[in-house]
């Protein structure tokens, strides 16, 4: 089959590799229909990203229909269903997946003796993304083979297209979180930092959850455009100042609730002392991620606010201003995506028509031009937002 592989820094291939067969009873296989490049992704082909190895397969946001069963799936899945899959794999016996803490799975990373001495435990195996989390082959391919298939899947009812729920695999359910995880209230600002993908789901699951003003910050023309069709008052942080203008919103209080949808690549194109500094010590090798964002954050949010990270971080951070964050009594919360926990939810909301997530797609293309797309992406070239690849 073909996919598209790890072979180094931004060096991603479509190679012809070996089609993936049932090693386990929970096992299925999926004929891939829709796959879609993330940011997360990114943070991979910049090699930001510990523990990826060449000849690695790439992609954590996939679906498609089952073609093989194992033994032990029992009629949970059978062969001509439609999926989406999860990146999260779950195993859905664990005291964790018992909790909904599907993103910290206690089964599935088969590589839980390296995770518990990087992180302290290990948390869930996912697809296509570092060895750290198990190594699982990913699903920007032709076919995929998913493990504790029985619980790490979501069915699809007839009458949907792929564009409509390819995105319940991760950024939707990811923006969905984020603005969960802020306890949103009708008297509340919800400021959100970041308007790729995620970020954009944010942006809409807060005005669902009836936020009376939602604020995205960001730079890119389309991206704002996007935002601001979504409901939200948009920020340029190239022609304004984010701090300044946020008090203005808020009567000088600032916003009760705020996300970073941006993560561990957060820079400006300007400098300041801070990114200077951060770019300086990532070269270095004395810092991984560059945190800007963050620290705007906890100088922006009203005291007792909430930050939620649906960013993705990989490492160290340094010059985080705790003693603000302490003193103003901020709660924090962050973490991989629970996706399970509220897919079943997402599908009704998409099934009534109160979200169409495939507003996001700007290119769709095949997947063998995946290579050339991560470019695209990366680079914001052609207004690009949202990557879909058909295999």
């Amino acid at each position: 089959m073909r996919a598209l592989v790890w072979h180094g820094k931004e060096d991603i291939r479509c190679d012809t590799v070996s089609d993936p067969k049932l090693q386990d009873a929970r096992d299925a296989i999926v004929k891939v229909t829709s796959c879609a490049i993330c940011g997360s992704d990114l943070h991979l082909f910049h090699n930001f990203v510990p523990a990826m190895l060449p000849g690695d397969i790439m992609g954590h946001e996939m679906m498609g229909e089952v073609v093989e069963v194992g033994s032990g799936l029992n009629g949970n899945l059978k062969v001509g269903d439609r999926v989406v899959v999860p990146f999260t794999i779950i195993c859905g016996a664990c005291e964790q997946c018992k909790r909904g803490n599907f993103s910290v799975c206690e089964r599935t990373n088969r590589n839980k003796h390296i995770a518990d001495k990087v992180f302290g435990h290990a948390t869930a195996g996912l697809f296509g993304y570092t060895h750290l989390t198990g190594g699982y082959p990913g699903g920007q391919a032709e076919y995929l083979r998913v493990p504790f298939a029985d619980r790490t899947h979501i069915k699809i009812p007839d009458g949907l297209t792929d564009e409509q729920v390819l995105f319940l695999g991760d950024i939707f359910p990811t923006g969905w979180q984020a603005a969960v995880q802020c306890e949103i209230e009708e008297t509340d600002t919800v400021a959100i930092w970041g308007c790729g993908p995620v970020g954009q789901m944010a942006i809409r699951s807060a005005v669902l959850l009836g936020a009376r003003q939602v604020v995205a910050i960001d730079r890119l023309p389309e991206r704002l455009s996007m935002a601001e069709a979504g409901g939200a008052v948009t920020i340029d942080f190239e022609q304004e100042s984010v701090v300044g203008r946020l008090n203005d919103l808020t009567d000088g209080k600032g916003p009760e609730k705020c996300i970073d949808a941006t993560g561990l690549e957060s820079h400006v194109t300007f400098a300041l002392p801070d990114t200077i500094y951060d770019r300086a010590k990532q070269m270095m090798g004395m810092e991984s991620d560059r945190p800007h964002v963050l620290r705007e954050m906890i100088y922006v949010c009203r005291p007792a606010g909430t930050i939620s990270i649906p960013g993705v971080y990989a490492g160290l951070v340094d010059k985080i201003p705790m003693g603000q964050a302490m003193n103003k009594g901020l709660t924090f919360r962050m973490g991989q995506t629970h996706v399970n926990r509220w897919t079943d939810d997402l599908l009704r909301r998409i099934e009534e028509g109160q979200i169409d997530p495939s507003f996001v797609i700007t290119h769709t293309a095949r997947l063998q031009d995946g290579p050339e797309m991560y470019k695209v992406f990366r680079d914001k070239q052609d207004s690009c937002v949202k990557v879909v690849l058909k295999p």
